[in-house]
């Protein structure tokens, strides 16, 4: 039986001989390139690829058949990055992002005029003090509205919720994504405290009825469970559940709501903190009509349509992984009148003046049906 320091030394030469051969490819690679564009081709050429991919599978034993074809796609993944391939739309979409990063400005506004859903304490409004030092507020009904507000000039920005650390998604706002032109220009997380607060005078033993947004009654479902005898009623915001329990003039209900609420409305704590988990954060974001990428931007967020086929979400992963560019976050979400298709929204984390986020934006389009750039930001805390 061979020993170990000679079973690496073979490891080591047959590495050697791939690395060679690797290098020779690319060369070759570089000269069919200069050939297709002196004649006009297109470099990506999806036909032959296929063909690739099946030779390569061919060629291996059986049990080798996917990693064969694993590294069948790396390889030509790899070519076409140096040949700087790409879809039409990827080329549209790596110049309105160059366009852009040349046209930063060089500070974020202090001030803007913000549309936030909700009313006066909601979370929202905070986020907006977060990002903006004297933020001029127009509350909107609907998360919709707050959209339109942007889309349609009314307001420079708007500030929406997109994923709390207890509940998850905000699936409304990723659902309406689909439907409307925006970008995101920063994104911060808000400490969310859910306090149960009442009329002066109430008491807990009294409760029967508390009103709040359904995300916080979700991040309060222990509080819940320890109090079955207590009914939770949905409204559009945690702040309107304090005007609602305030204006009601009962004692036997209660909202749960933001600390400040309670003194904006004149209503008594009477738990603090009810909420599941004590580190619970709502990460919010802030949307623009245009696009405009502010100093520091290390994040992206973009809207991904995939092939209806084997593969395809494998595909946009590998790209992710050959780039060295960390998934911050995925979610599917279904497309409205497209039976079985899906959106995925990607927010991964590179500076968008590093190469890697360069290729991607560049060649993304190769492997994806439909990509949307929602934007390069960074988060503050």
């Amino acid at each position: 039986m061979a020993d170990l320091d000679s079973l690496r030394t073979q490891i080591d030469d047959i590495d050697a001989q791939i690395f060679e051969l690797f290098s020779e490819r690319a060369r070759v690679s570089d000269r069919i390139a200069e050939v297709k564009r002196a004649e006009g081709l297109r470099i990506y050429d999806p036909v032959r690829e296929r063909a690739k991919i099946l030779d390569a599978q061919a060629r291996v034993p059986e049990d080798l058949a996917t990693q064969g074809q694993i590294l069948m796609e790396l390889l030509m993944e790899s070519s076409r990055k140096r040949q700087g391939a790409g879809e039409r739309g990827a080329t549209k979409l790596y110049e309105q992002m160059c366009a852009a990063r040349a046209a930063a400005p060089e500070l974020f506004p202090a001030d803007a005029f913000v549309a936030c859903q909700g009313m006066e304490g909601a979370y929202s409004q905070a986020a907006a003090e977060r990002f903006f030092r004297r933020p001029q507020i127009s509350f909107m009904k609907t998360f919709e509205g707050v959209f339109k507000a942007v889309e349609q000039g009314f307001c420079d920005v708007g500030v929406l919720p997109l994923e709390n650390s207890a509940a998850g998604s905000v699936n409304k706002v990723f659902d309406l994504m689909m439907e409307h032109d925006f970008h995101i220009v920063r994104t911060t997380r808000i400490k969310v405290d859910h306090s149960l607060m009442a009329l002066p005078g109430a008491a807990l033993d009294g409760i029967t009825d508390i009103y709040s947004h359904e995300q916080a009654i979700s991040q309060c479902s222990a509080f819940f469970e320890a109090h079955p005898s207590i009914t939770a009623h949905v409204c559009e915001n945690t702040a309107l559940a304090a005007s609602i329990v305030a204006s009601s003039g009962r004692t036997d209900c209660a909202a749960l709501a933001a600390e400040s609420c309670a003194e904006l409305y004149g209503l008594s704590i009477i738990e603090p903190s009810v909420q599941n988990r004590d580190n619970n954060y709502t990460r919010f974001a802030c949307i623009a009509k245009d696009l405009a990428i502010y100093p520091g931007a290390d994040r992206t967020s973009l809207m991904i349509v995939l092939p209806h086929e084997p593969g395809s979400l494998y595909k946009v992963l590998a790209k992710f992984y050959a780039l060295d560019i960390n998934i911050l976050k995925l979610e599917s979400r279904p497309i409205p009148e497209r039976d079985f298709e899906f959106m995925f929204y990607f927010d991964i984390e590179c500076p968008v003046h590093a190469p890697a986020f360069d290729a991607l934006m560049q060649t993304i389009g190769s492997v994806v049906q439909e990509v949307r750039y929602l934007g390069s930001y960074s988060e503050v805390v």
